[in-house]
C-alpha cells in the first residue's frame, strides 16, 4: 500500500509522518525505514527505525528514489514499512518523474506486502491525478 500526504509548508505533514513512523516501530514485527533529505528527524523518530539520508547516497531524482527503495528491500526482506519525507523535493521537484515513481512504488509495495508512506509539499489543488490516487 502506498499513501501520500500532501500539503503546503507548515501544514503538519512531517509531524504526521513522525507519529506514523513511531507507531510502525511499536507495531511492526519487521524493520521500519525512514528516508529523508538530511538528518533532521534523528531526535524525533524512535531509534529502532533505520533513518537514511537520501543526500548521503546521491538520490536526486525519481528513478533513483525508486531504485533506492527497491535496493533496500532487496537487502532486507524483513522490511514492513518505508517512510519518505519530502519525496517530491528529493526527486528534484520533477512532477512527471514523481508520478511515475508513485505508480512504480505502489506496485512494488503491493507485490512485496510493505507499507510506503510519503510526504510532499504541494497544494492539494495542484496535485496531479496520479498523486490524488494515493492521498
Amino acid at each position: 500500500m502506498l499513501k501520500l500526504i500532501i500539503g503546503l509548508k507548515g501544514s503538519g505533514k512531517t509531524k504526521q509522518l513522525i507519529a506514523m513512523v513511531n507507531q510502525a516501530v511499536e507495531e511492526s514485527k519487521g524493520s521500519v525505514i525512514c528516508i529523508e533529505r538530511s538528518d533532521k528527524l534523528r531526535f524525533d523518530v524512535k531509534y529502532q527505525c533505520r533513518l537514511i539520508s537520501s543526500d548521503h547516497y546521491g538520490i536526486y531524482d525519481a528513478q533513483s528514489l525508486y531504485g533506492f527503495v527497491a535496493g533496500i528491500f532487496a537487502s532486507n526482506h524483513d522490511i514492513t514499512d518505508v517512510f519518505v519525507d519530502s519525496a517530491l523535493r528529493i526527486t528534484g521537484e520533477d512532477v512527471a518523474g514523481f508520478d511515475k515513481c508513485l505508480d512504480e512504488l505502489a506496485k512494488f509495495a503491493d507485490e512485496n506486502n510493505i507499507n510506503v508512506v510519503m510526504t510532499s509539499t504541494i497544494a492539494e489543488a495542484d496535485a496531479t491525478e496520479v498523486m490524488k490516487k494515493y492521498i
